[in-house]
């Protein structure tokens, strides 16, 4: 945006040009003047929120807020049979924590509930019926049976399976012979030859023609609820929806639901279809991984605002690729007209990254530090108990700087911050006959006044007290020095371990276990 104004407002440019830019700029993402902007997530309830729902969230947010719009939450619900206990909740509860809370949902309510489409049942009977009546729409009554077989054949001749439109051409005798036996028939859309072409605001100029590729869709079921593609058109038109921004994978669909808006009479949205999010070598990210659940950087003490910036980082939508946006600043300089048709690749592996930077924002300003402090003090309390030897490991100022080292603080692999380890000179001893050498040499490096040891002057204080030793390996030392800072085998690096404790609580940890 600001590349954007430099060139409107360059010498000689009237600022009646800049308004007009700007208003064709307006124009390119179909906001009319006046209008309202409303965009929504609409994910099903038939999993936990994952990292992939979440960036999709997030742009409808972000693009709401720029615009001055409103961010809808509604839920999918009509696939009964796969619904998970608790993912309804788990999506707003996870939303509420990113920091994107939906201005409407189902718990928050709003003027366009319900926001749950199983409550919704009708609306799209109303919607059925009435592409009935035009003829736009008509009742199948082939069985479940007939429709496994025609699947199964199309698989053996190694053609896409499609429905064959068997009921598309029943006389009315026929339909009134059939409902007699079948009251409950499910409902089809009568595609046409002829799909409308769009303008997607990021993939451009598409059409796709689905009724020579596929037979006519059903858009109810015979238990009376809809399936995706009448549920969303419905519920866009009602919900006053003005800017549909949804994944890739339902770009093809597009034409379709055109086809359903047209059929009803109704002005459909303008469409954003986003790129894939990726991991880092180009694979799916996979619910199955168990890693990209957003319940999972909760627990381990990622901060949100450290996941917007990372799943943002790696996509577009941004003048510039910065690290460290924060989600007031990813509002301003979002730009739709920005976004690529080109996956987002996610290195989760930089997340840590991401997180110390925002960390230190945080503990830059008082009053968030303040409370970032308490709920570390709050959860080592509770995760270790009478295990903490003194008050004194809560330190504001200690927490503060464990806080920028590390994350997942309370979890076993990281008690040696909170829990003084029972280690003795036996027990070192049977590490290496040095221990005693060792452990005095190490003492030597933190005497004298106070000093400001890095991790990288560490290591190479430790390297060189090694390299002193003959016949002693380097790694036999480190092993040595984490068992007596922490009474583990395995951990952090040492020269780490050494700056989040601390100088005076590493000569503790040294002298207490070569006295005991």
């Amino acid at each position: 945006m600001a590349a954007l104004l430099r060139r409107l407002l360059r010498p000689g440019r009237p600022l009646a040009a800049l308004g007009r830019s700007l208003g064709r700029r307006e124009a390119s993402l179909g906001i009319d003047p006046g209008a309202a902007v409303r965009v929504r997530f609409a994910p099903s309830p038939t999993g936990f929120l994952h990292l992939g729902g979440l960036r999709t969230a997030l742009y409808n947010y972000i693009f709401a807020k720029k615009h001055g719009g409103s961010f809808i939450l509604r839920l999918e619900d009509t696939d009964q049979t796969r619904l998970v206990p608790g993912a309804a909740e788990n999506i707003e509860d996870m939303l509420e924590w990113a920091g994107i809370p939906p201005d409407e949902s189902p718990r928050r309510g709003g003027p366009a509930g319900p926001y749950l489409q199983s409550q919704r049942l009708e609306l799209y009977a109303q919607a059925a019926d009435a592409l009935l009546r035009t003829g736009a729409a008509y009742r199948c009554f082939c069985s479940p049976q007939r429709l496994e077989l025609l699947k199964k054949e199309a698989l053996r001749s190694r053609q896409t399976p499609r429905y064959d439109n068997r009921c598309r051409d029943l006389s009315p005798r026929q339909v009134a012979e059939k409902l007699a036996k079948h009251p409950k028939p499910a409902v089809r859309f009568r595609l046409e030859e002829a799909a409308p072409a769009f303008q997607d605001l990021v993939y451009g100029w598409n059409r796709h023609e689905v009724a020579s590729v596929e037979g006519d869709p059903v858009i109810l079921k015979s238990d009376g609820f809809p399936t995706y593609h009448l549920a969303c058109v419905v519920d866009d038109h009602h919900m006053g929806v003005s800017h549909v921004l949804r994944g890739s994978e339902w770009l093809v669909s597009t034409s379709k639901h055109l086809l359903l808006y047209r059929a009803l009479g109704w002005q459909p949205p303008r469409f954003a279809h986003l790129p894939l999010l990726l991991n880092r070598d180009g694979s799916k990210l996979s619910k199955r991984q168990g890693d990209i659940f957003l319940e999972r950087f909760a627990a381990a003490g990622f901060l949100p605002g450290a996941l917007l910036d990372i799943i943002t980082h790696c996509g577009s939508g941004f003048a510039e690729n910065q690290m460290g946006r924060t989600l007031p600043e990813l509002i301003t300089q979002f730009d739709l007209t920005r976004i690529t048709s080109h996956s987002a690749l996610l290195d989760l592996e930089k997340l840590p990254e991401f997180n110390r930077l925002h960390l230190r924002r945080l503990l830059g300003d008082a009053t968030q530090r303040h409370q970032l402090v308490q709920k570390l003090q709050a959860l080592v309390g509770e995760a270790f108990g009478s295990q903490r030897p003194d008050s004194a490991v809560l330190d504001p100022a200690y927490v503060e700087r464990v806080i920028l080292l590390r994350q997942d603080l309370v979890s076993p692999a990281h008690s040696y911050l909170w829990t003084r380890p029972a280690v003795g000179r036996a027990e070192l001893g049977a590490l290496s006959e040095k221990a005693d050498v060792i452990a005095k040499r190490v003492l030597g490096l933190f005497e004298g006044p106070a000093r400001s040891l890095t991790q990288d002057t560490l290591n190479a204080e430790l390297k060189k007290l090694s390299d002193d030793l003959e016949g002693t390996k380097h790694s036999h030392v480190m092993k040595l020095l984490r068992v007596a800072l922490s009474g583990q085998p395995q951990g952090p690096p040492v020269a780490e371990m050494m700056v989040s404790l601390g100088p005076e609580e590493v000569r503790e940890r040294i002298q207490k276990a070569l006295s005991s």
